[in-house]
């Protein structure tokens, strides 16, 4: 059986400070596109949605615009952009650099699962 669903109608939105994500479930593959406005810090934005010191989500990304800065738990840092494809795994924070929103592309499925989900 072929699922397909588009994007601009995806079966959920979470808001959060300073961004917002959407997230389509098909068999197989839960699909979020998330958008992180100017300012925006996980440590900050996500962290007291969280519950947690650091992102515990693991994340396959692709950047389709604006940029971010990722540091992970040992103080590893990197910077990811537009055509950037990324794998971090949990335990980072990261933030927008400059002044345009970064949309991400994340294909893990934790992202579209969990993320900025209050933990029960």
């Amino acid at each position: 059986m072929i699922e397909i669903k588009a994007v601009e109608k995806p079966d959920e939105r979470r808001d959060f400070p300073r961004g917002h994500l959407e997230a389509v479930h098909l068999s197989g593959l839960d699909f979020a596109v998330a958008t992180f406005e100017p300012g925006w810090r996980w440590s900050e934005s996500v962290a007291p949605i969280a519950g947690t010191e650091s992102c515990q989500v693991h994340h396959n990304g692709y950047v389709v615009q604006g940029r971010m800065r990722i540091r992970m738990d040992d103080g590893a840092e990197s910077e990811v952009g537009p055509g950037d494809v990324f794998v971090c795994p949990p335990g980072h924070d990261a933030w927008v650099v400059g002044d345009e929103p970064a949309l991400v592309y994340d294909f893990a499925g934790g992202m579209a699962q969990d993320y900025a989900k209050a933990k029960d």
